[in-house]
């Protein structure tokens, strides 16, 4: 892989890609960068990773994890501020395996909601729930400058 060619795990030249064009990239910190991935699968998806690679939570330094929080609670308010309703969400650390693996990992959170509109509901499609072929409703660039603008 590229990345691996340049001795850096895909997510971390995944999340430098991301800060470097922005287009992207919802809200950010001096620790952390929020950010609709390129291949979201869900229309409201965001993804939450330090600027430092670390492989899980415990690695964190008190700066970073001071600095999570104020993010993360933004980024929920513009969930929220999309449509003027709270919006459902669900969200899931991505940490790094105990034992093997750990030093291709990048600790993030991904934060989605199955909301694609003020009154629709995304719902799994065949490809979706049987192959893994997710069918998104909006471009991640439409979907990370409609967050923005909800701040």
């Amino acid at each position: 892989m590229l990345a691996a060619s340049r001795g850096r795990p895909v997510y971390s030249e995944m999340l430098a890609g991301e800060r470097a064009a922005g287009v992207r990239v919802v809200a950010a910190n001096e620790h952390w960068t929020a950010f609709v991935p390129v291949a979201a699968r869900w229309p409201f998806e965001v993804h939450i990773a330090p600027h430092r690679r670390v492989p899980d939570l415990p690695a964190l330094d008190e700066a970073e994890r001071a600095a999570f929080g104020p993010l993360y609670l933004d980024v929920l308010r513009r969930f929220d501020g999309l449509f003027d309703v709270p919006m459902p969400y669900i969200s899931a650390w991505h940490q790094a395996p105990v034992r093997a693996g750990r030093e291709e990992s990048h600790l993030h959170l991904q934060i989605f909601s199955i909301r694609r509109a003020a009154n629709k509901l995304k719902y799994l499609a065949g490809s979706e729930s049987a192959m893994g072929v997710f069918i998104n409703d909006i471009l991640p660039e439409d979907a990370a400058r409609q967050l923005r603008a909800a701040a």
